[in-house]
Formats: C-alpha cells, structure tokens, sequence
C-alpha cells in the first residue's frame, strides 16, 4: 500500500522559513522521482518542486530561488526546506511521486501558513 506521510507545516511570519518532509512507503523511493505538490483554498493543486531519482531537480517559478526541495533514499524521506516566505505560499503542501502515483495516493498533506 503506498503512504505517504508529511509534516513540518505550521504557522510563519512573511520571511520566515520551514522544513517539510515527507515519509514515503510502499514504493521503491529511490528509483522515483518525487514531487511537492500545494493547494491553496479555491485553487488546484499545483506541483511546486520535483527531484529525479538522478537528483536533478525542477521548480515552479513562483518558488525558484526561495525552496530547496532534497532526498534521502536511506530514509525514503523528502524534504522541502522553504525560505522567504509569502503569504501567497499559504496551502497545503503534499507530496506524492512525480507524477502523482495515482488519484488515491495522496496523503493528509501538512497546513503551511504565512502570514503578513
């Protein structure tokens, strides 16, 4: 059964910094590409950062320079480190593999809040 499990949300000042991660199980983590995934309210949800099992990475524009996204295979864990935060980065922010495993995969997600 895949799971994935993220946490390390939370409420943050405009500027301020985060660290997601993100317990994967149920699937062989490192031979795929991960993805953080956000869905603010009365938006879809929209891929943020993606990692290779190569360790290349990708980003939306609306993140590049301000969130690192990283793997650690021995762990099967993801993380997502956030920096200069804007309120406009208010979701909740999802991981799952890139792209989406399947429709049910996903997990509870982890509230980030940013406030001005």
């Amino acid at each position: 059964q895949v799971q994935f499990v993220e946490s390390g949300g939370g409420l943050v000042q405009s500027g301020g910094s985060l660290r997601l991660s993100c317990a994967a199980s149920g699937i062989i983590f490192r031979l795929n590409a991960m993805g953080w995934y956000r869905q603010a309210p009365g938006k879809q949800r929209e891929l943020v950062a993606g990692i290779t099992s190569g360790r290349s990475t990708n980003y939306a524009d609306s993140v590049k320079g301000r969130f690192t996204i990283s793997r650690d295979n021995a762990k099967n864990t993801l993380y997502l480190q956030m920096n200069s935060l804007k309120p406009d980065d208010t979701a909740v922010y999802y991981c799952n593999t890139d792209p989406p495993f399947t429709s049910s995969s996903w997990g509870k997600g982890t509230l980030v809040t940013v406030s001005s």
